[in-house]
């Protein structure tokens, strides 16, 4: 029998499986999607050089830029952590918002943000910034 530190690490440990699991298609298709980028600049600059041997007065001219690829390991990390915030996240479109704490400045104390509203009017929240 596993002890409790041995069942929460197992649980831990399925719990990032599964999350793995059900993000990977959707990392998958980005990461595609940013091969095909670059892919999209190779071809460009095959047709530029081309185009640099056949000039012709009608074609427009292309710009191409190889500095920066799009598939790269920053990139393809930046896309895996962009994939993992946006699937946990508490708020979801279509529905309930989640009921958070926040303070009210006026009166410096802490409340739950739909304790603010009234009635069936539209709770609108101003996140301005003190510059």
């Amino acid at each position: 029998m596993m002890d409790d530190s041995g069942a929460v690490q197992m649980a831990r440990a399925l719990k990032c499986a599964a999350l793995c699991l059900m993000l990977l298609p959707r990392f998958l298709l980005a990461a595609v999607m940013l091969w095909l980028l670059d892919f999209l600049c190779i071809r460009r600059k095959v047709l530029l050089k081309m185009g640099e041997r056949q000039d012709s007065p009608d074609d427009p001219p292309v710009c191409v830029s190889d500095s920066n690829k799009m598939f790269t390991w920053e990139s393809l990390r930046a896309v895996w952590h962009g994939q993992k915030l946006d699937f946990l996240k508490s708020a979801h479109l279509g529905e309930v918002a989640p009921n958070t704490e926040v303070v009210l400045v006026q009166e410096r104390r802490q409340v739950r943000i739909l304790d603010c509203t009234k009635g069936k009017r539209p709770l609108v929240l101003n996140f301005g910034s003190c510059s």
